[in-house]
């Protein structure tokens, strides 16, 4: 039997707003002050108790051992995406890279509200474990999958964990951490991605070339067992230490096993997350499996997938206004233009790069000849400007306390980077200019992304940053989910007819075989007619891949323009507790 909350009827973020001391000063009242620990759910006593009961010298270690998680994971991540090209040419379906990621990073940014839930109830440590286990099974799938169908189902199992790790890992550092020193941290435990950056491509080629993917994933599964739990055997330590010092209290529910999974099931709310889930898995996947259906937009399932995934859209609302005991989508949020706005932005951006994103590393291996490491050298310029640039803007905003016009400093920037994709997305461009405009555009997502978390935590209690965080990880998920799918359907729509129409009369039979395989694209000679045919129709894809991102940046004006302008620095008032930075 399960431990009970004790601050099930905590009051409302809105209602303590509401509440707030109108002659109090304006930044005072968007950051809400601490209450008795009481009025916390179980998991956030647990995390207030554990932070009261340790020492610097445990915050430190945590802080070290978090790091160490952070970075075998961003290892892990570049690898994969290095390999993805290869593991789905060797099961002859190239065109569906886009496929094998729109359910998981769907099913991964819903599955955080439901994963919310549970840290706040249960607890940090054992969402965490939790989360350790679905990346294990997903790896391990990888290692032994004989179909694209298998691979499918076992990397949406890995990134659900991979995605609920890391949201995690946020949180407990936002439980570490006060507001203003908040975006250093998390910028810091982001910087695991400048090694990744280049250790990754270079032992994803190591694998290929001497091993295979399956050892790749296997071996990953260990290391990832080995620094997560560490972490865990800290954290129970110190939750022990903090119970015996009676600073933390377990209650007991009283229900049976059975009456637990129905009061869950009740609570996580599982139809909303399923519909949910269904609305956009529906809705964007036939863009990306429409050609390969017997007569393409015709093909009864493809019909059937879009009438399901637009009836599941209505579905889902009359469920959570009128039937859902708990809503899955914690609505009261969403009247916040700040929050509001911060989620359209992160979207907003996902879905901007990654329309033109996703098949960019296999456009640098066939159009320009790169290499598996050099070719994502170049891929991760845009993350590697990212993860260089968090920490220095989380000490900005520690230094002005500014994040508004911070973020909106970002958008020319942004602007700039994505526009010029469009005359240097060409085969004739040469690889520094193309490396130049990702820097500029992960100089830009790297402040929407820093300001944009800070923009949604600043305004709640530290009851509620878990929440908060998840509703903006699921636009995330879902700008990401849209861009692949446009990505996606333009590569399965647009690439094959078009490397059809550049063939010559004899080779147009190949069509299909080259199409199918990064490496049959790759094993022609310069200066052959299908070498060029190949070459052609990447560049006109590229760049009206490019175009329609382009198209999508103006929007995230809108988004960040009714923000309200609170300054950190100035707050009085802290949403954590205890021995924390």
């Amino acid at each position: 039997m399960e431990e009970k909350s004790a601050a099930s009827q905590a009051p409302r973020a809105a209602d303590r707003i509401d509440d707030a001391d109108e002659t109090a000063a304006p930044d005072e009242k968007y950051s809400l002050s601490d209450r008795d620990s009481a009025e916390f759910q179980g998991g956030v006593q647990r995390a207030r108790a554990i932070t009261a009961a340790w020492s610097i010298q445990t915050l430190i270690s945590v802080f070290i051992l978090l790091w160490f998680v952070s970075f075998v994971d961003a290892l892990l991540g570049t690898v994969q995406t290095s390999l993805n090209p290869y593991i789905t040419s060797s099961f002859q379906k190239h065109g569906l890279l886009t496929v094998v990621s729109v359910v998981a990073t769907i099913l991964g940014g819903s599955s955080k509200l439901t994963l919310a839930k549970i840290i706040d109830i249960w607890g940090r440590v054992e969402g965490f474990l939790c989360m350790i286990v679905l990346m294990v099974i997903g790896l391990i799938m990888k290692a032994t999958c004989t179909s694209i169908e298998m691979y499918a189902a076992a990397h949406t199992l890995y990134w659900v964990g991979h995605i609920g790790l890391l949201y995690i890992i946020e949180i407990m550092l936002a439980d570490m951490t006060t507001l203003k020193n908040r975006m250093i941290m998390l910028g810091l435990n982001g910087t695991p991605g400048i090694c990744s950056t280049f250790a990754g491509p270079k032992i994803a080629d190591l694998f290929y070339h001497n091993l295979n993917f399956r050892w790749a994933f296997g071996a990953f599964a260990f290391m990832l067992v080995g620094v997560c739990l560490p972490v865990v055997i800290v954290m129970l330590f110190m939750q022990r230490k903090a119970e015996r010092a009676g600073i933390l209290r377990r209650e007991r529910s009283g229900r049976v096993w059975w009456q637990s999974i129905v009061h869950y099931a009740v609570e996580f709310d599982v139809i909303g997350i399923i519909l949910i889930t269904a609305v956009f898995s529906l809705i964007l996947l036939p863009f990306s499996i429409a050609s390969y259906a017997p007569k393409g937009w015709a093909s009864g399932y493809i019909i059937a997938m879009e009438v399901l995934g637009v009836a599941c859209l209505p579905a889902f609302y009359v469920w959570e206004r009128y039937f859902a005991p708990v809503q899955f989508l914690p609505w009261k949020y969403l009247k916040d233009a700040t929050i509001v706005g911060s989620c359209m932005l992160y979207g907003v951006m996902f879905a901007s790069t990654f329309a033109w994103n996703s098949y960019f590393s296999s456009y640098l291996q066939v159009v320009h000849r790169l290499d598996i490491t050099t070719a994502n050298y170049v891929l991760n310029a845009f993350s590697l400007t990212s993860f260089i640039f968090s920490p220095i803007f989380g000490v900005l905003i520690r230094i002005t306390g500014e994040f508004k016009w911070t973020v909106i400093a970002g958008i020319p920037i942004f602007l700039l980077g994505t526009a010029l994709l469009i005359p240097f997305r060409t085969p004739t461009t040469h690889v520094g200019l193309i490396t130049m405009t990702q820097v500029l555009v992960g100089l830009g997502t790297c402040l929407f992304a820093v300001c944009g978390q800070l923009a949604v935590m600043v305004l709640v209690t530290h009851q509620e940053v878990a929440v908060v965080m998840a509703v903006w990880g699921l636009f995330g998920s879902i700008g990401a989910a849209v861009g692949s799918a446009i990505a996606g359907g333009m590569w399965n729509n647009i690439l094959e007819p078009e490397l059809y129409r550049r063939l010559p009369e004899e080779k147009k039979d190949l069509a299909a075989s080259i199409f199918a395989s990064i490496e049959t694209q790759m094993s022609y000679a310069d200066g052959t007619p299908e070498r060029e045919a190949i070459v052609g129709a990447y560049g006109d894809l590229q760049r009206k891949m490019v175009i329609v991102g382009v198209a999508l940046v103006p929007l995230c004006i809108l988004c960040t323009w009714f923000w309200r302008n609170v300054n950190v620095k100035r707050l009085s008032r802290e949403q954590t507790s205890g021995n924390v930075w």
